[in-house]
């Protein structure tokens, strides 16, 4: 017979512990004073404050030993790892710092385990902040589902790559990956592209075509800049969603096609509503689940890693100075990763003995670090000014050494506690800063 094994909660044990003690040293003074009702009772008290002191520290010495001591090891020996060495002061800290570092270690340890998941199921997406491992969670959430995806962004934020991603891990992987981009098609041909058309249905369609939709059948449609679809088109996209049906041009009989659709646009669709340029219906039946891409501006933290990423893979491979670097992270990015690759290819082209330095990069940039950063804070209000401002200042330190935290916060004149509590608020990803030389 199979033995049953039950499993109890340390949120439970523990409590359930310390009571079991003091309840047995209730017990053990009631029977030691039982039956000498006849002592002091000054001499009872203090027996038995000498009981329960005796009972606090074995209590108190278990924690320590079985709970506490385990963590502190694992503390320790983690910062002593080079991935996580940050050159703290050897110096006897008092318990409230021993919180903080433990709290800052499991921080560390939770990051980094997040950077390794993303690269693990992300391989092709390069980005390890806070605002693209939030993308990454909506992805591994929506991919095994059959609803429609909606992905909103700016141009050249990586649209594509997310629904292509989106794709690879769903349940779908196997079946066609079809991809229309609706403004490159012209508004004539667009029609007969995703639903095919008959023989002789119009001139020049000299044999039956096989639409989009027909050939994605079991697997996913990926509408590219659907902002763009003609309004004659609409409704028959809206029609196909919703019935699972269509009619190739010139067709009579129905066609009945089992899809998932992803669709993805830079434009605003509510304001596109309000200007009859896009249906209404059509918006309802793609969002179900939206997923907005940060600009680059929005996740700078991960400007180095794209960088290295770019220039490892150019015609002529280099490596940023830490003045070049600091003019990109400076930059306002309206191209977002596009631009940005565009102005390394250039930089590396023009880079001597494989560095490139602030000089090798486009006058509109090196400018761009003044002008674009102030004209972007304009209309923001005093606080978020200051916040935005804080964090470059905090980033450009880490750039210059590399991620340690000790000479960061010397540079910045703060202790490294400070600094510590400031990269949290600002959700710094330290770590994307360790390889920079």
């Amino acid at each position: 017979m199979k033995q049953k094994k039950f499993y109890v909660n340390l949120y439970i044990l523990i409590p359930v512990i310390f009571t079991g003690i003091m309840l047995l040293g209730i017990i053990l003074t009631y029977q030691l004073f039982a039956g000498h009702s006849d002592s002091s009772s000054v001499i009872s008290i203090y027996v038995l404050a000498v009981i329960f002191g005796a009972i606090t520290f074995m209590a108190s010495y278990f924690m320590m030993q079985f709970f506490l001591k385990p963590l502190v090891d694992f503390v320790e020996k983690t910062q002593k790892m080079p991935i996580f060495s940050t050159e703290e002061t050897k110096k006897k800290a008092d318990i409230t710092d021993d919180f903080s570092r433990i709290n800052q270690v499991f921080e560390s340890v939770t990051n980094i385990l997040s950077n390794v998941e993303a690269r693990e199921l992300f391989p092709h997406i390069i980005g390890s902040s806070a605002a693209m491992r939030n993308i990454f969670t909506q992805i591994v959430k929506v991919a095994p589902t059959d609803s429609t995806v909606l992905i909103t962004g700016e141009s050249g934020t990586g649209k594509e790559l997310i629904a292509s991603s989106i794709f690879k891990h769903s349940l779908r992987k196997d079946k066609p990956f079809v991809t229309i981009n609706c403004v490159a098609i012209p508004e004539g041909l667009l029609e007969s592209e995703l639903f095919g058309h008959e023989k002789g249905s119009f001139t020049g369609a000299t044999a039956r075509k096989i639409g989009k939709f027909e050939i994605a059948d079991g697997g996913t449609v990926f509408l590219d800049e659907i902002g763009d679809m003609p309004m004659s088109i609409q409704a028959k996209v809206l029609r196909a969603l919703q019935e699972k049906e269509f009619e190739r041009v010139g067709g009579t009989k129905p066609i009945h096609v089992d899809i998932r659709v992803i669709a993805a646009t830079n434009k605003d669709l509510l304001q596109l509503i309000k200007e009859g340029k896009f249906r209404e219906d059509l918006y309802f039946r793609l969002n179900v689940f939206s997923i907005v891409l940060p600009p680059l501006r929005e996740r700078r933290e991960d400007i180095s890693i794209l960088a290295d990423h770019f220039l490892k893979n150019s015609p002529k491979p280099a490596k940023l100075s830490t003045a070049a670097l600091q003019v990109l992270i400076g930059h306002n990015w309206i191209g977002n990763i596009r631009e940005l690759k565009n102005v390394l290819e250039r930089a590396s082209i023009m880079s001597e003995e494989g560095v490139i330095d602030a000089s090798h990069l486009p006058e509109e940039i090196r400018q761009g670090i003044n002008v674009s950063a102030s004209s972007s804070r304009q209309n923001l209000p005093l606080d978020e000014r200051i916040n935005l401002m804080e964090k470059e200042v905090i980033i450009s330190a880490l750039k210059e050494t590399s991620g340690v935290q000790v000479k960061a916060a010397a540079i910045l004149g703060i202790n490294q506690r400070s600094l510590w509590h400031r990269i949290k608020k600002h959700e710094i990803d330290v770590d994307i800063f360790k390889n920079l030389q």
